[in-house]
């Protein structure tokens, strides 16, 4: 085994651990969320989502029947009955102090003082012996609980966040702004890439440079121009500044230069002999992108919808500013975030809302991830 570690190398080694922790810093979480959204509220309290396979310990406070309940037996006097037990389970311990819940084991007898025996049973049943008659006016004796809860998963969170806590309405939200937002600058990148790569006419290498450069240009930095701009054309045809096309021409606007750069590297670098013979074959250029260069561009494409598609799913900036917080508007990550403050202690709540957050982003990433590294390569060799 030594000898085949050293046949591959250290470098191969470290890059394989390196891939391995990544895989499991992102897996581990995921889990953890997917895990606590099923699980029932008070065992979240009380223990990890690593133990929920294994069931859960909590302490819980009980009260014996009172001296009036006692009844001779012998020359000792006992008061016997059944602990009800709030929530269900097992009983492991029991104790007379808060400090101490675990001090005497189910169903073996405690020795208390003045002569004193209580022993309670794991299902709750309990006997309280004394050698001689209780005090009349004696208060009934409280008890500390340890009880074990078996595992507990149920749909409920996710009924109560999809329906009571308006996380439904915000995903439908969340759909309406990402898909459209996603497939324009998509379109619109295709076919400017095409022209950029392929096409001669004046003004191209200013038009290339001019893409290059809206690249490094912060989005904090355009964001209140772009609204500006958006609202002032909005006054003049009378339409609303918090709408739909708003936020969609906003992800569009900042998505578009990244798009056409890395479409026009891939679409450049294809064999130049396949767009030349097809032009010698009478084809336009419209002919050409539709039927060629579509069709071998899609690993780019598909690439670049990933990454556009989550940026705009996870997005809270733009869809605060283009659509305000009202109700009706409010995406997916806004609904999340007002959960926060307003559920902050409630985790069966937000990690349900958590979970129904990444689910679509993670079909997407694994519906299209094949795609993804051969976008990500393409266009690295030059065609002809």
């Amino acid at each position: 085994m030594i000898g085949n570690l050293g046949r591959i190398g250290p470098a191969r080694i470290f890059v394989h651990a390196a891939v391995l922790l990544i895989v499991l810093l992102w897996l581990l979480p995921t889990l953890g969320i997917f895990v606590t959204a099923l699980r029932d509220k008070d065992q979240i309290v009380a223990s990890g989502w690593w133990t929920a396979f294994a069931g859960s310990s909590r302490t819980t406070a009980a009260r014996l029947d009172g001296p009036d309940k006692a009844k001779p037996d012998g020359a000792n006097f006992v008061i016997s009955g059944t602990l009800a037990v709030e929530g269900g389970g097992k009983i492991q311990s029991f104790g007379l102090r808060v400090q101490e819940p675990a001090a005497y084991k189910a169903g073996s007898p405690a020795e208390l003082e003045n002569g004193e025996t209580l022993t309670i049973n794991s299902d709750g049943s309990y006997r309280y012996q004394k050698n001689g008659a209780f005090g009349a006016d004696a208060r009934a004796k409280r008890v500390y609980l340890t009880v074990a809860t078996p595992p507990q998963f149920t749909l409920d969170n996710y009924r109560n966040v999809l329906g009571g806590e308006g996380i439904g309405q915000s995903f439908i939200n969340s759909l309406t702004v990402t898909i459209p937002a996603t497939v324009i600058p998509i379109l619109i990148a295709a076919f400017a890439a095409y022209a950029l790569a392929w096409m001669e006419f004046p003004g191209r290498a200013i038009l290339i440079a001019l893409v290059v450069g809206l690249i490094v240009v912060p989005l904090q930095m355009s964001l209140i121009p772009l609204l500006r701009i958006y609202n002032e054309i909005g006054q003049l045809f009378g339409v609303s500044s918090k709408t739909y096309p708003g936020i969609w021409l906003a992800h569009t606007a900042f998505g578009l230069p990244l798009a056409i750069y890395l479409l026009r590297n891939y679409i450049s670098g294809l064999p130049k002999e396949i767009i030349e013979s097809a032009r010698v074959d009478g084809a336009s250029d419209f002919d050409i992108f539709v039927k060629i260069i579509l069709p071998l561009s899609f690993p780019a494409l598909a690439s670049f919808a990933i990454f556009q598609f989550l940026w705009v799913w996870n997005d809270l900036l733009i869809a605060m500013v283009f659509l305000g917080t009202d109700k009706d508007h409010l995406v997916l990550t806004a609904a999340l975030n007002a959960l926060l403050g307003s559920r902050g202690g409630n985790w069966e709540i937000l990690t349900a809302s958590a979970f129904v957050t990444i689910i679509i982003p993670l079909l997407v990433f694994f519906g299209l991830q094949r795609y993804l590294v051969r976008g990500l390569l393409a266009g690295s060799v030059k065609g002809g």
